[in-house]
């Protein structure tokens, strides 16, 4: 009897082991098959645009140490899916992140976290002392395809879309804007690469530009070679930055008359909701033009974000647009509304990168990160160093603290009421 019991409990111990392995198992199987369409638009996997230069110039390369402890603070922030910008080959910063993830995943199979690779496409003579001709591309353009395909490839588990070109078809980039022709050409290249089997058939092709290349603005965008390009497309990948436009385009951003009898705080906040609704409503002029080309079609955000700094057209003398509370605000808004909307929004961006706009320390484009240069965390997360999720965790050897050391009557002081007379 005990022989038979002795033999019936070994039996049922590795029963359960069984099970337990399987189901481990199952969860590996499960995250390694994860694929775009599984992941975008799913409020469990956070996506991020980023960048991780920390000095003036990009010559200075990222380690795989910095860029593997950059990957373990923004997987504690919840973010599973990183935008990256170019596959340029004197800047291997998109290789060197899915080194820094592979090793990651090496080291912890549970490390869950994913690319969308960008592939910069460029007109003739861009970046150069020619006249840009934006009706013929580059002859690079097919050296950056064909490197992303390689990466694509290389790490399938990984990276799960190609953006073809990054703000690429939209008329005010003039160093390097191409015509839709060229976006098309390449994202039917990468559909094709899919037909024959030569890339996963669960890679998503996109491209991500601003919301009147999507048609969501000037009609003269809407050209045939834009509707076939639509369709071509696994989803759209569109641009929305209501902080520019309180320069550019700034009639939602004046302080209505109406309002001219709340408080500071009050015309604040108001404008920060105006800068959601100028958002929500250019995404759905894309949608609605998008749509009426393919119905099927989806649309997520390739990018939007709000400075923590301007010595230019968004400080004090301009819009008024800059501090970090508005940042906090926005970057709040944002989250809940696309979350909420089944829609991921690749926020811009993760850290400050100084290399933009080297020789002005304090031009916006240095100041859209989450995270400084010295590893404080701004307004926009404080919540998370109060959580503790950074624990342990550092950015360049240092921890991750709060800017003005978590005072938001400090930070307040910093934080003015739109410029309503902006521009005189």
């Amino acid at each position: 009897m005990k022989s038979i019991l002795k033999i019936t409990t070994t039996i049922l111990i590795f029963a359960i082991g069984f099970s337990c392995n399987s189901k481990k198992e199952e969860i590996k199987v499960k995250k390694t098959k994860m694929t775009a369409k599984q992941i975008l638009g799913n409020p469990d996997y956070l996506a991020i645009s980023y960048g991780g230069y920390r000095e003036k110039s990009r010559e200075m390369q990222p380690t795989i140490p910095q860029l593997k402890e950059d990957m373990k603070l923004l997987s504690a922030m919840g973010i599973k899916i990183l935008r990256t910008y170019n596959v340029q080959p004197k800047l291997p910063h998109a290789a060197n992140i899915l080194k820094a993830i592979r090793e990651l995943k090496d080291e912890n199979p549970d490390f869950e976290m994913y690319v969308m690779l960008g592939a910069w496409i460029d007109c003739l003579n861009a970046w150069t002392d020619k006249e840009p001709d934006h009706n013929v591309e580059s002859p690079q353009n097919a050296g950056e395809i064909a490197r992303a395909v390689a990466l694509a490839n290389k790490y399938p588990d990984i990276v799960k879309v190609i953006a073809v070109g990054n703000e690429a078809m939209v008329k005010w980039a003039t160093s390097y804007y191409v015509q839709p022709s060229v976006i098309l050409k390449w994202v039917n290249h990468l559909q094709d690469l899919k037909q024959k089997g030569k890339l996963s058939k669960d890679l998503w092709i996109t491209s991500s530009d601003d919301f009147s290349s999507w048609g969501g603005g000037d009609e003269s965008y809407r050209v045939k070679d834009l509707e076939d390009l639509i369709k071509a497309v696994d989803y759209v990948s569109m641009h929305t930055y209501p902080y520019h436009y309180s320069h550019y385009a700034n009639e939602f951003w004046k302080v209505p008359d109406s309002e001219q009898h709340l408080s500071d705080k009050e015309k604040i906040d108001n404008a920060m909701l105006r800068a959601l609704k100028k958002s929500q409503q250019l995404y759905k002029d894309v949608s609605d033009y998008v749509k009426s080309i393919d119905s099927t079609k989806t649309i997520h955000i390739g990018e939007t974000g709000w400075a923590s700094k301007s010595s230019g057209h968004y400080g004090v003398n301009g819009s008024r647009a800059t501090d970090e509370y508005k940042q906090g605000l926005y970057y709040k808004h944002l989250r809940e509304w696309t979350n909420t909307s089944g829609i991921s929004c690749f926020y811009f961006e993760a850290f400050d990168e100084q290399w933009k706009d080297a020789q002005n320390p304090l031009g916006s484009e240095n100041h859209f990160g989450l995270i400084n240069l010295k590893g404080e965390a701004k307004y926009p997360i404080w919540d998370l160093v109060d959580e503790g999720i950074f624990n342990g965790l550092t950015r360049n050897g240092k921890s991750i603290t709060k800017t003005f050391n978590g005072d938001k009557i400090e930070l307040m002081k910093t934080v003015l009421v739109p410029n309503t007379e902006y521009p005189r």
